[in-house]
């Protein structure tokens, strides 16, 4: 699966500088959170959700499997991802039916372990998306949906902007 990287070069200067800002607040800094990555939905029919999406959006999806599409957004080519909802995740007796957010992060079981040692509880368990894609989501003790990701697309825009000296 090739993932296309996108141009980055058309942020305004204001966003630009915002995201300066806001990622220049988080270098060198030890949070295990280090940005978001990707925002998965869930639809129980893949095919109006595409349509859907894909009217909305004014694009395509750039990707599509069985079961999954997933479009880039916004200056920063943020992911959505839409889900089979015959793939989405038991948390308890109710199926989750509303979005995860994951964030990146560097080391995807560590920080499974402390958020788990943390009173966590699993929501869905270590997996392998394909080409150093990994994803696990846990239950916050205030029932909120928290999950976590390895996503080399996020490391590849924080390469971009730190070599363009934007970070």
């Amino acid at each position: 699966m090739y993932r296309h990287f996108g141009r980055l070069d058309h942020a305004s200067k204001e966003l630009d500088l915002l995201a300066q800002l806001l990622l220049n607040s988080f270098v060198g800094s030890h949070s295990l959170l280090r940005g978001i990555s990707t925002v998965s939905f869930f639809a129980s029919d893949l095919e109006a959700a595409k349509k859907w999406y894909s009217d909305f959006l004014g694009v395509q999806p750039y990707f599509s499997a069985p079961g999954y599409i997933e479009f880039r957004l916004g200056d920063f080519q943020h992911e959505l991802g839409i889900i089979d909802s015959r793939y989405a995740p038991n948390a308890g007796p109710a199926r989750n039916t509303g979005a995860i957010v994951y964030w990146h992060v560097d080391d995807l079981r560590k920080v499974l372990d402390v958020l788990i040692s943390h009173g966590a509880m699993a929501h869905a368990p270590v997996t392998d998306r394909g080409n150093g894609f990994q994803t696990a989501s846990v239950v916050d003790p205030f029932g909120n949906v928290l999950g976590i990701m390895q996503n080399p697309h996020y490391l590849e825009v924080f390469e971009h902007f730190s070599k363009s000296g934007k970070v």
